[in-house]
């Protein structure tokens, strides 16, 4: 008798587990999710702590969502036994923090806790995030529900450490090492990833394939999880998963 993978749901940077009864297209499969810990400077350090996480799975799928996605591909490179599939939304191989401004509050960002962190660092933070679709959504969303959704589930220590993780990390030359089927989910509009970041991915992971989900975000996770859960539903029935 075959049995299902898990679906394992790797937390986007805010860290918060993921909210699994919005995954309307998912229900009918095993899931589980977690919460990144705050004091992982590392990525590869967050890998051996999500393999930590289903070593007592005999076979998984990781569902990595933006930051969350980076992560499952530092586990995916190294070929895990019971990984049978990889699914990464609004994802990237290396650091998307292209713009000066950006760079600039993730340079200051580490010396500036309290009202500057709340205030300032996590209103850009959350600017960047929105898109013009964001308010079509299933749930709709804004940079406000963005903001407040940092600000309940992600202390600074953790946001100056994620930060820190992604500065200098590239994994492109690495995407080669996946052999596991492959759905790069997309927003149509993305401005903090940006369009090249899936080019990336596609490129480098062979037999990978891309959806692009028409009019929505990268908080689409949270705006659109009806629709998004069902294209993982999809992707999962094709691959035979």
């Amino acid at each position: 008798m075959n049995t299902a993978p898990t679906l394992v749901m790797i937390p986007c940077f805010a860290g918060a587990p993921w909210q699994l009864n919005q995954l309307t297209g998912l229900q009918d499969r095993p899931m589980r999710t977690l919460r990144l810990p705050d004091d992982v400077r590392e990525l590869e350090t967050l890998a051996d702590f999500i393999v930590d996480q289903v070593k007592d799975l005999k076979s998984y799928v990781l569902v990595g969502d933006s930051y969350g996605a980076v992560s499952s591909i530092a586990v995916a490179t190294r070929r895990p036994k019971g990984l049978k599939g990889l699914v990464l939304s609004g994802g990237f191989a290396k650091s998307p923090i292209t713009s000066p401004l950006l760079k600039a509050l993730a340079a200051l960002a580490p010396f500036f806790p309290g009202p500057f962190y709340r205030q300032t660092t996590l209103r850009i933070h959350a600017a960047q995030l929105a898109s013009s679709f964001d308010k079509e959504g299933e749930i709709p969303w804004s940079a406000r529900k963005s903001r407040a959704f940092f600000l309940k589930e992600t202390p600074h220590k953790a946001y100056v450490n994620r930060i820190r993780s992604i500065e200098t990390v590239n994994y492109t030359d690495l995407l080669k090492n996946i052999d596991v089927p492959t759905l790069i989910l997309t927003p149509e509009e993305d401005k903090l990833i940006g369009e090249e970041a899936a080019g990336v991915l596609l490129k480098g992971i062979q037999g990978s394939q891309e959806v692009i989900l028409p009019r929505s975000g990268h908080m689409f996770r949270f705006s659109h999880p009806g629709a998004y859960s069902r294209e993982i539903s999809r992707f999962l029935e094709q691959a035979s998963l």
